[in-house]
């Protein structure tokens, strides 16, 4: 019983640190453009690899530690790559980014993809095609992180003194960042819920993270002005990252399997007695002895 206390109070300092982290990655969309923020998050899969090797004592494999190298190798060339921020200075700019047509034809598109996904695929392959709830939320998530970084930049600048919340376009996009994550999360865990989690995980950060990067190359022309080797080098980063999490994923150590045989040893166990004088006894058994019922009649009571 001593023990509830503790875990509690390390379920609440683990939760803070979710809290502070995801509080962070919100400022980052807002001062780092997204095809840069986005593909840093394989960084969080190396501390959980790490903090799950000596807390949790999940034996880190050789080709664990290779994953791990390469998210640490992938992530450098990124940074080094990426390009500059641009400068916005009202949601207004970021809205006619995002009403220009080549972004409309991506939402457009990208909508009627999910909406075939959700009313079709989901109904009929949900459960049995792992790509179809990832494929859902890594779609839904590009625009997720649009409409996040939209709010982020809003709040920036209205702390500055610029009052972004008098505009329309600021609740607009708090609506599509809001209906987007309930989508993101809802199809996620059932993505969970059917399939491995190390076979999840690398491949929802693949689709989300090409995704988010097409989303924003297109709506806030990340790309533009920057070189042909920049481009590949931070494309190549990008390849390596995903290797990396494909490499750290697959070497995990399944868990242990819940066993489910009646005849395995469970403890403390009773047994009822049944003798022939019609009374009953009641025998505890120790560990080590089957799990079962016994009712012992003695048939020559009713001979």
């Amino acid at each position: 019983m001593a023990l509830v206390p503790v875990l509690e109070a390390m379920v609440i300092f683990f939760s803070l640190f979710v809290i502070v982290g995801e509080i962070a990655n919100f400022v980052a969309y807002i001062y780092a453009p997204a095809v840069l923020v986005t593909p840093l998050g394989a960084l969080s899969i190396i501390v959980s690899a790490v903090l799950a090797h000596f807390m949790l004592k999940e034996k880190l494999q050789k080709m664990g530690i290779l994953g791990c190298f390469l998210c640490i190798v992938g992530s450098i060339v990124i940074v080094l790559h990426a390009p500059q921020e641009r400068a916005l200075n009202s949601v207004q700019e970021i809205w006619q980014l995002a009403i220009q047509p080549a972004f409309i034809l991506y939402t457009a598109s990208i909508m009627a993809v999910t909406l075939f996904l959700i009313l079709y695929c989901a109904p009929r392959y949900g459960h049995t095609n792992i790509f179809v709830y990832i494929g859902i939320c890594s779609i839904i998530g590009s625009l997720t992180v649009m409409s996040v970084k939209a709010i982020g930049i809003a709040i920036k600048l209205t702390l500055e003194g610029s009052n972004q919340g008098v505009y329309f376009q600021t609740w607009i996009f708090a609506t599509v960042a809001v209906s987007c994550i309930i989508t993101q999360l809802n199809y996620l865990n059932m993505a969970l819920d059917n399939f491995n989690t190390a076979v999840v995980s690398p491949i929802y950060y693949a689709l989300f993270t090409s995704f988010t990067i097409l989303a924003s190359a297109i709506m806030f022309k990340d790309y533009s002005g920057q070189s042909i080797s920049s481009i590949t080098s931070e494309l190549c980063g990008f390849i390596t990252v995903l290797s990396g999490t494909t490499i750290l994923h697959c070497t995990r150590e399944p868990d242990q399997p819940v066993s489910t045989d009646l005849h395995s040893p469970l403890s403390p166990k009773v047994s009822w007695y049944i003798q022939g004088n019609g009374e009953s006894r009641k025998q505890k058994e120790e560990d080590g002895s089957s799990f079962n019922l016994i009712t012992v009649i003695r048939q020559d009571h009713f001979k």
